[in-house]
């Protein structure tokens, strides 16, 4: 549930942060912590996102394309390289390196990653509100077991990206629920 978010950092050359690492190796808590101090101490940094919709209109792929695209285009500076955590070039200009695991092994990659990470957790946790049988503040929109539960239980949200693979089981004669719109 939720959008694809990719993240951009510009980090300087001459200062470092410490405890920059694979967002996905610290736990929420030290990402929170540690979230201003990276976004403060990066030259230029900025979120972009694919919506739901644009997930299942587009596929994947290019939703993270569009995502990408976004974080880059928003930037107040014009950047020369870009390190792409992954093995597919998805932003397709410029002079592009792609780094399996690039996240544990780039600081740019990393910061990059903290910075998408805890502002798409930051919007599920608002989401969370609308929809608090799905536990959005909790597990983000990933198909965690009580994520999958009440998706049987109750269908999707407004917000489900429909075509994943997730969901092709899920049964579509659902009742009318409170989880179906956002109030």
């Amino acid at each position: 549930a939720g959008p694809l978010t990719v993240g951009v950092a510009i980090i300087p050359k001459d200062r470092r942060v410490y405890k920059i690492r694979d967002s996905k190796m610290l736990t929420e808590i030290e990402r929170e912590a540690i979230f201003d101090r990276v976004a403060n101490w990066c030259v230029d940094w900025n979120v972009g996102h694919a919506s739901h919709a644009e997930c299942d209109e587009l596929g994947m792929r290019d939703a993270q394309r569009l995502a990408g695209t976004r974080a880059i285009d928003g930037l107040d500076h014009e950047i020369d390289q870009v390190l792409i955590d992954g093995d597919w070039n998805f932003i397709a200009r410029g002079d592009v390196t792609t780094i399996i695991g690039g996240d544990a092994t780039s600081l740019t990659i990393a910061a990059a990653s903290i910075l998408a990470k805890v502002t798409r957790d930051r919007l599920m946790k608002d989401e969370s509100i609308h929809f608090p049988a799905y536990n959005f503040e909790s597990n983000k929109g990933y198909p965690t077991l009580q994520h999958m539960a009440a998706l049987q239980a109750l269908g999707p949200t407004t917000i489900h990206r429909r075509t994943w693979r997730f969901m092709d089981a899920l049964p579509w004669s659902h009742p009318q629920n409170i989880y179906r719109t956002r109030p």
